[in-house]
């Protein structure tokens, strides 16, 4: 179910956009509007702009934008509903019940009632780190240099010897045996029953990201096998869509994302300051956790342990990433095997100097390589050669695989025409050139014509929304049906519709869209840059090859889709009325 559109617009403007933007982003004001680094993207220089006037926000960088619902959206990774409650909390305004089927109804209740026993099991855990029969969990993590602060960030626990004491403390508070099994906190056999799943153990609550227990993972006090246990799949708990960590790493803005092995990993390097950190949850990196990645940055830093394993699975990790349309390098922690050891031993200094170094994907996978052949003998290093010329075939862009023939032809002394000859014959003979897919960039377009006519559309609405009292000077010429994009179509007929009506809302017409992207691209439709004119004559003339432009491009649209129909032939014939109109005029009075 949605909101009714008169609560969504109530929420929507209870909340001023500057003042919610401002607790996350530092602004300063210029001119009519507030300028700061966009917290989407990692830049130095401010491109993000925040309207009080349209209440809308954008990033002429990288093109993110929208209202204070999109914001709340993109920042906190939420729905568009759970934007929406974050918002009214914010106002305190009570919204109603959401209306589910009786089957959404039950899946969303056992939901909401595993995520209420997964808090409780992380608050009892929680205290009993502190009481004192948490006192050998608590000299663990002290030991491992680890703040009470921090403890209390990652809402560290201590699950007690073998026995039923969470279960207990569950049941206490009225959760049924089968919702508190589900929960997978638990164990059964026929001597103990249902048992506590988790004791002697340091306990690392897993969170979403929104911050909500899902599942844990726990690190055994003493030899005991297996060193860590993690909590089994259930229906909050997917292991290979989630990873630990990910709660505060979207929110770093540090430009890229640190993947790691392991929970202690984490949490030493959000300590040290380096706070994207992330680990997949004891198992391998998944395509499923690479997606998740994507929507908060274009690269990713490996730093998995240096020994033989860690080298495997940053060799698998690297070629998830590059499925996925992510950038990957690789952190030497040589001569320590992870990140927890190296910052302890060398400091956060030194570990942001290996993040500075570290080593381009490409390059990994070549040393990996390089390790099977024996370089002093002729015919092992020409198939290394070989191979490294089979592997940049999977470049199938010209100017990249270019480039990377020239650097590994240097790196390695071979010569670059040999190389790249090497190169061509070995796709001509195997067809191995692949395609590489990569991120799409968010602004930059192409000077086309199609690129040309959206954007006298775009030109014509921004203009419009930043001074509707022009609206009344055009509208003898264009309509809402003259914007030839769908998108623009809507959006056009919403804006003109409360113009009529003597409304002025912009950003209410992007509260109409729940998508995310739909959102973005309504928000760039508004802020579209207009070029510098200074005189009240270049205005006016500006503004009349905007309209004429898009009246143009209307008339022509249209007349190919007459398809011989009256009443389009009648709008045809308007049409070029307006626009042999436009054709008289060298301007349009302001």
């Amino acid at each position: 179910m949605y909101y009714p559109e008169e609560l969504i617009e109530e929420v929507r403007m209870k909340n001023d956009i500057v003042g919610v933007i401002s607790g996350h982003v530092r602004m300063q004001k210029k001119g009519g509007n507030y300028f700061g680094l966009c917290p989407f993207h990692n830049e130095k220089s401010p491109s993000f702009s925040v309207s009080p006037a349209k209440q809308m926000y954008y990033c002429f960088g990288c093109g993110a934008g929208g209202n204070v619902i999109t914001f709340i959206m993109e920042y906190e990774n939420a729905t568009f509903q759970e934007a929406v409650k974050i918002l009214a909390d914010r106002a305190g305004i009570n919204l109603p019940e959401m209306e589910y089927t009786e089957e959404t109804r039950q899946k969303e209740s056992r939901r909401a009632k595993l995520l209420e026993v997964n808090k409780e099991a992380a608050k009892y855990y929680y205290c009993m780190l502190r009481s004192p029969r948490g006192k050998t969990g608590y000299q663990y993590l002290a030991d491992r240099q680890l703040s009470t602060e921090t403890m209390k960030r990652f809402g560290l626990g201590y699950a007690d010897g073998a026995g039923s004491d969470l279960t207990a403390y569950l049941r206490s508070k009225g959760y049924p045996d089968e919702l508190i099994n589900e929960s997978g906190l638990t164990a059964f056999d026929e001597r103990r029953g249902m048992h506590d799943k988790f004791w002697n153990r340091v306990m690392f609550p897993i969170q979403d990201s929104n911050h909500r227990v899902i599942g844990f993972g726990g690190r055994v006090m003493g030899d005991a096998k297996p060193k860590y246990l993690n909590s089994p799949e259930t229906t909050i708990f997917d292991k290979s869509r989630n990873l630990y960590g990910l709660n505060f790493a979207r929110t770093s803005r540090k430009g890229n994302i640190i993947l790691c092995e392991g929970y202690m990993d984490v949490i030493a390097m959000h300590q040290a300051g380096f706070t994207q950190a992330v680990a997949s949850l004891g198992t391998a990196f998944t395509m499923g956790q690479a997606t998740l990645l994507k929507r908060y940055t274009e690269e990713v830093l490996l730093a998995y342990d240096s020994d033989g394993a860690g080298t495997n699975a940053a060799m698998r990790a690297i070629g998830i990433l590059k499925e996925s349309g992510m950038r990957g390098k690789v952190i030497d922690m040589k001569p320590y095997k992870d990140p927890d050891e190296f910052i302890k031993n060398l400091g956060a200094e030194a570990f942001q100097e290996r993040i500075g170094q570290a080593q381009n994907s490409f390059f990994f996978e070549l040393k990996v390589l390089e390790r099977d052949y024996h370089m002093e003998d002729p015919e092992s290093k020409t198939a290394f050669h070989r191979e490294i010329a089979k592997k940049l075939c999977g470049f199938e862009e010209e100017v990249e695989r270019e480039n990377y023939i020239e650097s590994v032809a240097q790196k390695y002394h071979i010569g670059f025409e040999n190389l790249r000859k090497l190169v061509g014959n070995y796709a001509a003979q195997t067809g191995l050139t692949q395609p590489v897919h990569r991120p799409k960039g968010t602004v930059t377009k192409k000077n086309t014509p199609e690129e040309n006519v959206k954007k006298s559309q775009r030109l014509l609405l921004t203009w419009i929304t930043e001074e509707p009292q022009i609206y009344h000077k055009v509208r003898q010429y264009v309509t809402a049906q003259d914007f030839t994009e769908p998108l623009y179509r809507q959006v056009a007929d919403k804006l003109f519709m409360d113009l009529e009506q003597g409304n002025y809302n912009p950003a209410s017409i992007i509260s109409g869209f729940t998508e995310e992207e739909e959102q973005r691209k309504v928000a760039e439709i508004f802020n579209t840059r207009l070029e510098q004119v200074t005189t009240k004559k270049e205005r006016e003339k500006a503004l009349r090859d905007i309209v004429f432009a898009v009246k143009e491009n209307s008339v022509k649209s249209c007349s190919k889709e007459t398809d011989f129909d009256i009443n389009a032939l009648n709008q045809v014939v308007a049409a070029r009325k307006a626009l042999e109109e436009l054709k008289k005029k060298t301007h349009i009075s302001l």
